[in-house]
């Protein structure tokens, strides 16, 4: 079994920062790929950004610049620094993984989801 347990969420004033921090843990072989994704009520849940096990990051336009990403290898974590942050930055953020759980199988999974709001 694998989990990815998401923290650091909450309320800040548009302008403001948040820190999001995904952790995995289970029955871990290696990791391929992290990243997050964010959905808003009745909306498609939206690409928000990416790492690699190379550290290669990638980003959506809407947060680039502003939301860099980072990834620890050493504890299968990743972090998204969300930085000058707008009222449309509100949303449910969660956090994927594309994990080997065997030298031969991957599989994707999913965080709960963490609530970042921004006021204006």
């Amino acid at each position: 079994q694998v989990q990815l347990v998401e923290s650091g969420g909450g309320l800040v004033q548009a302008g403001g920062s948040l820190r999001l921090s995904c952790a995995a843990s289970g029955n871990i072989f290696s990791i391929n790929d992290m990243g997050w994704y964010r959905q808003v009520p009745e909306k498609q849940r939206e690409w928000v950004a990416t790492i690699t096990s190379g550290g290669k990051a990638n980003y959506a336009d809407s947060v680039k610049g502003r939301f860099p990403i980072a990834q620890d290898n050493a504890k299968n974590a990743a972090d998204l620094q969300m930085n000058s942050l707008k009222p449309e930055d509100t949303a449910v953020y969660y956090c994927w993984a594309n994990i080997y759980t065997t030298a031969r199988r991957s599989d994707l999974f999913w965080g709960q989801g963490t609530q970042v709001t921004v006021s204006s």
